[in-house]
């Protein structure tokens, strides 16, 4: 199924683009020229994410921002999985599909994963990384796990596909003051029904399911990625990925690091503070 929705200009304005990959349809924007830089999103949003930060940037830098499938305005196929194997391969597909090469990739939540599994075999084309509130390893706090077991559960599963539970209770709960009512109904509108919820579904269940995966990015990621240049920028006030625990081990993970600290920032740092992070952005990347 296609989302039938057409984001505010006003809040949005971007053109509207699609990949036809070798599963579904892929929205995507590609904004700007100069030097590209490929901005990967999580769970529950989708491009709409990276607004400011690609209006602020699209001036000195090509800005391309996908939803993954099940996400914003992409497709939701039949028979697609959802896992974080699946979409990586996807974004590999586009990524040679407008034949990137030396550019950026940027990840948070989710998209750190997605986004570095398919760099990984693409190394030689990756000018540098940008990651924020993201890991690349095996998810190993108690904490973590149980959102995964909890949200697995059955009678979370239903109230993820039956009343947006992900959309309403985490990123809303969170960003509530930060949101305008029409901004707030943009990360709504595209997930109008349980059955284009499936993605949604989907990821808490990764934490556990992907381990395979992210312990393989735990060892290719130092050893393909490790010595380009990088940018982390890190709200501290995130209870999702703690700072304490997850700073140190991308320190060690990169050789030429540059680490931007967001004081006030909690997980969802591209709505809390775009501005800072476009600035680190064409600081660390001129």
């Amino acid at each position: 199924m296609l989302i039938d929705y057409v984001p505010d200009r006003n809040l949005y304005p971007f053109e509207s683009r699609w990949f036809d990959s070798s599963v579904g349809r892929v929205h995507y924007i590609d904004e700007g020229t100069g030097p590209p830089i490929l901005f990967c999103h999580g769970s529950p949003t989708w491009s709409f994410l990276y607004r400011h930060i690609v209006k602020d940037l699209r001036g000195r830098y090509r800005c391309i921002a996908l939803d993954s499938l099940g996400f914003g305005l992409s497709e939701r196929p039949a028979g697609f999985g959802y896992t974080i194997a699946e979409h990586t391969a996807i974004l590999g597909e586009l990524i040679d599909h407008l034949q990137l090469d030396g550019f950026v990739v940027m990840g948070q939540d989710w998209g750190g994963p997605i986004g570095l599994s398919a760099v990984t075999a693409r190394a030689d084309r990756v000018r540098g990384v940008v990651l924020g509130n993201t890991v690349f390893w095996p998810v190993e706090a108690l904490a973590n796990r149980a959102f995964s077991v909890i949200m697995g559960s059955r009678p979370m599963q239903r109230r993820i596909l039956e009343q947006n539970f992900l959309v309403e209770r985490v990123l809303l709960a969170e960003l509530g003051r930060k949101l305008t009512p029409a901004e707030a109904d943009h990360y709504r509108a595209v997930q109008p029904t349980a059955e284009a919820r499936r993605g949604l579904a989907a990821t808490p269940k990764e934490i556990r399911a992907a381990r395979p995966l992210l312990a393989q990015l735990a060892r290719d990621v130092p050893a393909l990625l490790g010595d380009k240049p990088a940018l982390l920028v890190w709200g501290m006030r995130d209870m999702v990925f703690r700072p304490n625990a997850c700073i140190p081990r991308m320190r060690a993970a990169f050789t030429d690091l540059d680490i931007v600290e967001l004081p006030r920032a909690r997980h969802f740092i591209q709505e809390h503070e775009p501005e800072a992070i476009a600035a680190a952005i064409t600081k660390r990347f001129p």
